[in-house]
């Protein structure tokens, strides 16, 4: 087991089988500290904030929160209301988070999208007449599409 690795396995988290699956399928058998430590609060539906480095496995904790709590919820999606939105400070970090998310629900029936500034306009904006779970953009494009 890596040093960067807890002794905590995905898979005594009270996570729903298709993300256990996903996790597996990627190769991911255990939680890094930061993941140990705000799961157990996400999977409950608490908030929590965490800090750690780069490269500890945030992004993979949050989506993991997001996407239970979506899996339990029965609400349908509809074109132009997101369930969920995440932020990105950076085009690089959006591309990163929607990389991550569509790794994490490809099996599924969750539909991400990604909007951030030097895309085409039209193509974005197309993608909000579509049902989306999980909205994933830069403040700055967003702000283009409320305007």
């Amino acid at each position: 087991m890596s040093a960067h690795l807890t002794d905590i396995p995905f898979s005594k988290l009270a996570l729903a089988d298709e993300l256990k699956n996903a996790l597996a399928q990627a190769g991911l058998e255990f939680c890094t500290p930061i993941q140990a430590a705000t799961l157990p609060l996400l999977l409950n539906d608490k908030d929590c904030s965490g800090q750690a480095q780069t490269g500890t496995g945030k992004t993979l904790a949050f989506l993991l929160g997001t996407l239970q709590h979506l899996l339990n919820s029965n609400k349908k999606c509809l074109p132009g209301k997101p369930h969920a939105l995440i932020l990105a400070p950076t085009r690089e970090l959006a591309l990163q988070i929607h990389k991550d998310a569509e790794l994490l629900t490809k099996n599924m029936a969750i539909n991400n999208a990604l909007i951030y500034g030097g895309k085409a306009y039209d193509q974005q904006k197309a993608l909000f007449q579509e049902p989306v779970h999980i909205l994933i953009g830069t403040p700055g494009r967003l702000i283009d599409f409320f305007k």
